[in-house]
């Protein structure tokens, strides 16, 4: 390879192997590359090579590169060139139809074409060397122009003889078509037809439209992206730059005018060194050149809002490390770390540069969800036993596994611990949410399987795990959850069998028997539940002691029943309209039998009926469907509960709620907005709150218009049984309640057949009250319980007795004592104030002195005498004293002994002050009580019995808001008064107690009054965020919707129903994100009140196909509640048949099969 490529030929020469003779040739004066030039051509021509040679989408086609045998790099860029402009050529010409081209540049083959000049004319005409020869000498151009001409590659300017079409052969494969399997897209004419005529044949007549890469046309077509595009999403959800404040020193001493930088003190003065002489190197670089780095000033670059939070988020995350690596035993600290991490993952990742990296990380769900697994991991390997980490766990896995295998992990921690009650009452509502794995009877035995695993912990028979503080209370609260689950359900005779077999086994049980475990006695007990023995409610029941001893004696003694009672046929047709639809006569036929059929089915032996002449065998009930369920109460307090708790499932009036684990469970009607006649009497209205459950026999429709109080005859005569088989079991406090809860149980009927207006059982209602209040009052024990004669006085008072209810009231005040003070008194005086306040509407005249006699004869220590005049000022102002007096007594002394009796002295002395001197003497009493017994609210809850004293109402804190709520609303019926006072106590109290109903139903109604609802949702909010409990969730909605309610009836006055004209007020979606956020919680997810109402409030807008998504997800959640389904029917008629088959599937009760149905049609 020659140094000079101009003087290639010289070394070929043979006289290039003398060494001596060639340098005289090769003399650099005579060397023709350095022959004089033009200078300047010489950058030109590596601008142009260098300009043909940056294309790469020709030069990057071929994966294979050519390897050339000359080794000059010059050449080949020559060589690159010249090809380059070959392709540059073929397409030209193609394009121009094969027109003939000028020749821009003459080639010239004269011996002086060896310089510079020629060579740039040579890469300019893109002359072309076969890879086959060696360079060309430059003298030997103009003579092989023919012998090019015979090679493989040639050009139509080397040619002289040029014809219109010359053509050019290329045998040489194109091996990148192998490579990439399909041809080069430049060698591939694009073009579009236009017309029918076929290429080559008339070229007149065909028509082609070239395409090219059009730039301009895509940017003419580009869509402006709106603000829901993805891109706009997002940039929308990246966090936005905090902004930060310089920080700037002020001085204390203000300066006349703003100080502005000089600009020559910016400018840093340049000396002239001996490593910068002139003094135009900047300070970094004179460091440089001295050796030196630069100053920490200046290394320091400013820290970023950005980079601050990350480097607060990574110091968290080192902390957290520290913390666990050090203490890992600490499970709270665990917890905390898992719960950071979302925390963490809501911004981008700590430890990636690329943005789309940070951008995946903060979408990824299932990221977060690992880390957090493989946190919870190491949590558990340092804590093997730590229940609330395995929960954890397992709650995480949810997302990941699949149902069958996290029922396995599920009894895999219940096998190993087995004595948690905590665990058992998390794994059956999980087992109880789960829509692909559930079914009754599973479920039910997963209930027996827990209550009879408990039973032995709690009897000592599993030696290798204690019972737990607290276990007999949590085994009675799954009890009732079993009882309620059945309910909801629609099998209501196991949940009636259930409780009369916890009645016989509690309170009728042998004496030989109780020493026994639990699982001894369950074997005792069977042959008298398959005895055919009357049972708990029913007539004749004498109890499990009575047969097991007459069995000792040989038997009962048969007694020929009574065959005088003639009773009255039951009318048999159960569809009244038959040109109904089909599913309206299945959802009353439903709900008929409902009511009538819940009662488990006996065979009555005097008319000789056997097991086989059930018309329906799921409503015999065997002993195998509750045996395991049965669970021994020690506790007098359980015991007591227990009676409540059935009490009040079978709808009598109770103080006692169920507990919180089972409540919302189940919630499955709204009766807690419901308020009768609370507006009309607000001082005495008396409302038996059953908490939104429903009782047994009754699955009301969501609008509430066909229901109805009490039951049906044998459901009546089934609870008049019981009340006369338990009252004798208790004594005291507790047998004047289960009395007081019996007489309220009928005078409740008789309110709701006032409100309806049914004078025919009003009256037959009337007297059968009465008649009852008179039998409890003739009982010895029962003859100084002034609550009876308060439900009695009060009954005649409804019934519109008013002098009759005024003997009573004074028959039983004059029968107490002087030195009588009990809280049953105070209620007796308190209401026949406010009867006689009420009465009068007003503060004026002969029934305000009734009430102020009443109140005052109270704090005398004389006897009660009727009322005979005015009451003198004296007696008042002693009165008042007294009552200032008893106060101080009472807020002294500990909440938890005198709290009933505070309760009612505070209601007396506010209606005395209100009467006497004015509503703010009674609101500066309630202020002073509130304040008093605000610090000592955590000591009110003194066991499960607390509730007696209050019904309905958990501490006295809550009872003394209400009365006061109650007196300002009757205040505001009978004048004018601003709503500010009731509204803030109603706040004070509630944020106190969130899981009040009644404060809350009264905050929404007055709230509803009010135009402005901002400051309503504000408060709504708050005690969202600092609560579990459901209530305020389910009064937000209620609230939204009573404003909804009225925006539409001012918006729809006389235009019927016009969904489509009127205007969106925007409150449909706030409901809806309301219970989108309410069945998120931990409560909300599995309480069928709130999927009832979500699905309810989304039919009522006429979107029938997301309501039938709302249904559905309901199911995944709520899969044994009935009245969900009963509800789709109700709404989506055409769908009975799949709505039917899948609650058959799932084993719930349906009572009238569509078959029956058919056939009852025929009939």
């Amino acid at each position: 390879m020659a140094l000079f490529p101009a003087f290639a030929g010289v070394s070929a020469t043979p006289e290039s192997s003398a060494g001596g003779s060639s340098r005289r040739d090769l003399d650099w004066l005579s060397n023709p590359s350095f022959c004089t030039g033009n200078i300047p051509t010489l950058p030109q021509n590596a601008v142009e090579i260098a300009t043909l040679t940056s294309e790469k989408e020709r030069l990057t086609r071929s994966p294979l590169r050519l390897e050339l045998s000359e080794g000059s790099d010059t050449h080949k860029r020559f060589k690159q060139a010249s090809r380059k402009k070959k392709k540059e050529k073929k397409k030209k010409k193609k394009h121009q139809h094969h027109k003939k081209t000028k020749k821009k540049y003459e080639q010239s083959s004269d011996s002086e074409s060896h310089s510079a000049t020629d060579s740039e004319k040579e890469t300019s005409t893109g002359v072309i060397i076969d890879s086959k020869k060696e360079v060309e000498k430059p003298n030997s151009q103009e003579n092989n122009t023919t012998d090019n001409s015979g090679s493989r590659f040639v050009w139509l300017d080397d040619i002289q003889a040029l014809t219109t079409e010359t053509f050019r052969t290329d045998k040489k494969p194109d091996l990148a078509n192998w490579e990439y399997k399909s041809l080069y897209r430049g060698d591939i004419a694009r073009y579009k037809r236009k017309g029918n005529s076929c290429l080559g044949i008339n070229p007149k007549k065909q028509r082609i439209s070239w395409e090219g890469t059009s730039t301009e046309k895509k940017q003419l077509h580009k869509k402006f992206e709106r603000y829901f595009s993805k891109r706009s999403m997002r940039s929308v959800s990246i966090d936005g730059v905090a902004v930060c404040s310089r920080a700037e020193v002020f001085s204390p001493d203000p300066s006349p005018f703003i100080p502005v930088k000089d600009s020559d003190d910016e400018i840093p003065s340049s000396t002239s060194t001996w490593v910068n002489p002139l003094g135009v190197y900047d300070t970094s670089t004179t460091l440089w050149l001295q050796g030196q780095g630069p100053s920490d000033q200046e290394t320091k670059q400013p820290v970023s809002p950005k980079d601050s939070e990350d480097a607060v988020l990574k110091a968290k995350v080192e902390e957290f490390n520290r913390k666990v690596r050090e203490n890992p035993r600490d499970i709270q600290l665990w917890l905390e770390f898992v719960s950071f991490q979302d925390e963490v993952m809501k911004g981008p990742s700590l430890y990636t540069i690329s943005e789309g990296e940070q951008e995946t990380r903060r979408k990824s769900l299932k990221l977060i969800l690992e880390k957090k697994l493989s946190i919870l991991e190491r949590a558990i390997e340092s804590n093997q036993n730590s229940v609330e980490l395995k929960l954890a766990r397992l709650k995480l896995c949810t997302e990941f596994w699949e149902p069958s295998t996290l029922i396995k992990e599920w009894q895999k921690l219940i096998f190993l611990h087995p004595n948690n009650t905590a665990l058992w009452q998390k794994y059956l509502l999980f087992c109880q949410s789960q829509f692909s794995t559930f079914t009754v009877s599973k479920i039910h035995n997963l209930y027996g399987k827990c209550l009879s695993t408990l039973a032995a912990v709690q009897d000592g028979s599993i030696l290798s795990h204690p019972a737990l503080p607290g276990t007999e209370e949590a085994m009675l609260a799954l009890f009732l959850q079993q009882c309620h689950f059945l309910r909801q359900a629609g099998h209501t005779e196991k949940a009636i069998s259930l409780f009369q077999a916890m009645i016989d086994f509690t309170f009728f049980k042998p004496d030989s028997v109780k020493d026994l475990p639990t699982r001894g006695q369950v074997e005792f007990f069977e042959p008298f539940w398959d005895s055919g023995e009357p049972r708990a409610g029913e007539k004749g029941a004498r109890g499990w002691r009575a047969w097991m001893h007459q069995q000792e004696r040989g038997g009962w003694v048969v007694v020929k029943p009574d065959e005088d009672e003639d009773e009255p046929e039951e009318d048999n047709q159960e569809i009244k309209n038959k040109t109904l639809p089909k599913w309206q006569i299945w959802l009353s036929v439903e709900h008929s039998r409902e009511q009538r059929h819940w009662l488990p089915w006996r065979p009555d032996k005097t008319k000789k009926q056997t097991d086989e002449d059930c018309d329906d065998p799921e409503r015999q009930v065997l002993f195998d469907d509750l045996g395991a369920s049965l669970i021994k109460l020690s506790s007098l307090e359980l015991k007591y509960q227990l009676i409540d708790s059935f009490l009040q499932f079978l709808g009598v009036p109770s103080g006692c709620n169920l507990p919180t684990s089972c409540l919302y469970l189940a919630m499955d009607e709204n009766g807690i907005f419901d308020d009768g006649l609370s507006d009309e009497k607000p001082l005495t209205f008396f409302n038996p709150s059953f908490s939104g459950v429903n009782c047994v026999g009754h699955m009301d429709k969501m609008n509430r218009k066909g229901q109805w109080m009490g039951h049906c005859k044998e459901g009546e005569e089934f609870i008049q049984n019981i009340f006369h088989l338990i009252l004798p079991l208790f004594s005291g406090k507790e047998k004047s309640h289960l009395c007081l809860s019996w007489l309220q149980y009928e005078i409740a009927k008789v309110t709701w057949y006032l409100q309806t207006k049914n004078k025919k059982r009003l009256k037959s209602q009337g007297k059968k009250c009465k008649k009852l209040a008179k039998n409890l009052l003739k009982e010895p024990e029962n003859r100084n319980k002034f609550c009876l004669w308060k439900e009695y006085a009060h009954l005649e008072w409804l019934l519109g007795n008013t002098e009759d209810a005024r003997k009573v009231f004074d028959t039983a005040l004059s029968m107490a004592g002087p030195e009588d003070s009990s809280s049953r008194l105070y209620d007796l005086s308190l209401l026949y104030a406010s009867l006689e306040v009420e009465l009068s509407g007003n503060l004026e005249g002969a029934a305000t002195s009734r009430a102020v006699h009443v109140l005052t004869k109270l704090m005398e220590n004389g006897p009660y005498g009727p009322y005979a005049g005015q009451v003198l000022a004296v007696n008042v102002l002693k009165a008042r004293k007294a009552y200032e007096h008893t106060l101080e007594k009472h807020l002294d002394a500990p909440p938890f002994n005198c709290s009933g009796q505070l309760v009612s002295m505070v209601g007396c002395f506010m209606l005395f002050q209100y009467l006497t001197i004015g509503i703010n003497a009674a609101m500066q009493i309630y202020k002073q009580v509130f304040e008093r017994l605000k610090g000592s609210i955590s000591s009110e809850f003194t066991g499960p019995s607390a509730n007696i004293r209050t019904p309905h109402l958990s501490t006295a804190l809550e009872a003394v808001t209400l009365m006061h709520t109650n007196l300002l609303r009757y205040h505001m019926k009978v004048s004018v008064f601003p709503l500010n006072p009731l509204r803030e106590a109603l706040s004070e109290a509630l944020k106190l107690y969130p899981g009040n109903q009644v404060l809350w139903r009264l905050y929404v109604q007055i709230q509803n009054k009010s135009h402005n609802a901002s400051k309503t949702r504000r408060f709504f909010d708050i005690i969202i965020r600092s609560t579990q409990s459901l209530e305020p969730r389910l009064f937000a909605v209620q609230a939204e919707k009573m404003r909804k309610r009225l925006v539409e009836a001012v918006l729809r006055v006389d235009a019927g129903e016009i969904h489509s004209t009127i205007p969106e007020t925007g409150l449909s979606n706030r409901i809806k994100a309301l219970f989108e956020n309410a069945i998120q919680s931990d409560h909300g997810s599995n309480c069928p009140l709130l999927w009832r109402m979500y699905l309810n409030f989304l039919v009522s807008l006429g979107n029938k196909e997301r309501s039938k998504g709302v249904f559905y997800r309901a199911l995944q959640h709520c899969p044994w509640a009935k009245v969900l389904y009963m509800d789709a029917v109700d709404y989506f008629p055409d769908q009975i048949q799949e709505i039917l088959d899948l609650m058959t599937e799932k084993e719930l009760r349906v009572r009238v099969p569509i078959e029956e149905l058919e056939l009852l049609l025929e009939d």
